[in-house]
């Protein structure tokens, strides 16, 4: 299976103790709940202001991203 990107997201230990309570009630990850939620906000976006078109999504710059799949 290929490797997915990571990456560090900085928050509070106020929402992260609000996130893992979240998670505990709906029997869930932290890793799971934060991909449901964007995925949420993407959806959302996209029902409100248009899909993203496979043009747009091409021009993104990932590889910022994909870095510590090459060390």
């Amino acid at each position: 299976m290929k490797k997915q990107p990571e990456f560090t997201v900085h928050m509070s230990e106020e929402l992260l103790r609000q996130l893992l309570c979240l998670c505990e009630a709906e029997h869930r990850s932290l890793n799971n709940q934060i991909l449901l939620l964007a995925r949420n906000s993407v959806q959302y976006f996209e029902r409100s202001k248009g899909r993203f078109s496979k043009e747009q999504l091409a021009k993104i710059d990932i590889t910022p991203y994909l870095m510590s799949e090459q060390e």
